[in-house]
């Protein structure tokens, strides 16, 4: 395989942006509606979100997301990873531990040290990566409010 490069996008990243998140659409088999260029250069430039994408030469083959969450309990922030994909002809090549370790890294170096990510409990391969990473389940239940 190529050499992977992961790089957080900015602003000046909008095409790279848009085609990750129409790849993460496509590998969670969800509809996606483009984004348009102000609505990606809002969040590009908004300090507390993480966008990595992976490289291989000149194709975009992963992507993460992420959220920083200031906390209340002390003057203190976590990282929520809301999004992990990897296109299927790049998997279980390292692509999403490398972003996980990179994510990991760069909020490491802003002074955060904890990470946290859902996922399904009948999701086996994400449980089964998770923990093979050294993450610890927690116990919770998530609820969510829609229409």
């Amino acid at each position: 395989m190529t050499e992977l490069e992961i790089r957080r996008l900015t602003r000046k990243d909008i095409p790279a942006a848009r085609t990750m998140f129409e790849m993460m659409a496509l590998v969670f088999e969800e509809d996606y509606e483009p984004l348009g260029d102000d609505y990606l250069n809002d969040l590009l430039g908004r300090e507390g979100f993480w966008a990595l994408a992976a490289f291989a030469g000149p194709d975009l083959v992963g992507g993460l997301t992420a959220h920083t969450l200031p906390m209340t309990r002390s003057p203190s922030s976590e990282v929520f990873i809301y999004d992990l994909a990897v296109r299927q002809d790049h998997r279980r090549r390292g692509v999403a531990r490398r972003l996980i370790a990179d994510l990991r890294a760069a909020a490491a170096a802003e002074g955060i040290h904890e990470v946290f990510v859902p996922a399904d409990d009948d999701d086996r391969h994400a449980l089964a990566f998770y923990r093979a990473l050294g993450a610890v389940a927690s116990p919770v239940t998530m609820f969510t409010f829609g229409d």
